[in-house]
């Protein structure tokens, strides 16, 4: 009995130094990824400058309105702090691949080998995914819908959006287009973990229709063309993830077959061997 409450005080100073030593672990982690991000909204800032950055975020907008007019600004401090938020969030994005480096290397050294095989792939691509659907939105969703909008204007009413409403707006779209790209990985992790299986997934297709719609119609403005343009998507990349989930199994099913018979052919030569 002394020996184990010996043991159980000599186990928790260990448990409260290792506990300690992720806190400052973690600690540096974040102090690194914070300071690559303000690095780069100090870059960002000096040149090309936080104008200059809000006016490539608004010129989905700018193309579409009367020639002559502008955004506007309803507040005192929002001329000045709306660039500086969209100058920290451009910071952010490009300080990105640091950012999830130092959460990767805070997380790997817990991880097993073939949790790190899967783990890294799906941060690089879930990364890529949710920046694409961003681009898709910028390039693609703005420039249509704001066209669209701006043709179905009454001809008695100039329009001149507010530039803290519309950088709300912005930032909604991306969030949904962002999370809207990553239903592939949603997929493959769903049906890596054997929480569903893909022909599941492929019987309850027409429910993931209705939602798709569901969904678009309630992060999106009233009109159709936006709601249709983020369903849209949202269907064939879930098609996407069912497909590449199908050829992962089929996959597994061959690494595993190959594994079985390597590990039978290998007790077959054992057995003659003796």
């Amino acid at each position: 009995m002394k020996q184990d409450a010996n043991t159980q005080q000599e186990d928790a100073p260990l448990e409260e130094d290792s506990f300690i030593s992720h806190l400052i672990e973690l600690r540096t982690r974040l102090i690194r990824a914070v300071a690559a991000v303000l690095v780069i909204f100090v870059v960002l800032f000096i040149y090309p400058g936080a104008s200059k950055i809000y006016d490539i975020l608004a010129a989905p907008m700018l193309a579409t309105l009367p020639q002559g007019t502008r955004m506007i600004a309803t507040g005192v401090i929002t001329p000045f702090m709306v660039p500086i938020k969209v100058t920290l969030l451009a910071a952010f994005l490009l300080a990105l691949p640091i950012v999830l480096y130092q959460a990767w290397a805070f997380v790997a050294p817990g991880l097993y080998k073939h949790e790190k095989r899967l783990a890294l792939p799906l941060i690089i691509s879930s990364t890529f995914l949710f920046l694409l659907g961003m681009a898709f939105c910028y390039f693609v969703v703005f420039r249509t819908v704001f066209h669209f909008i701006a043709h179905f204007a009454p001809h008695s009413i100039t329009p001149a959006p507010d530039i803290e409403a519309y950088l709300n707006f912005v930032m909604t779209m991306f969030v949904a287009f962002g999370v809207t790209f990553e239903v592939p990985i949603a997929v493959i992790l769903l049906v890596k973990t054997g929480i569903v299986t893909v022909e599941k997934l492929r019987s309850v297709r027409g429910y993931v229709i209705v939602g798709a719609f569901i969904t678009a119609a309630v992060v999106t403005p009233p009109d159709a063309l936006s709601q249709f343009m983020l369903a849209f998507p949202l269907c064939l990349l879930f098609e996407i993830g069912v497909f590449a989930a199908s050829l992962i199994k089929k996959q597994d099913a061959k690494r595993e077959a190959e594994k079985a018979a390597d590990e039978e052919s290998t007790e077959v030569d054992e057995y003659r061997a003796e």
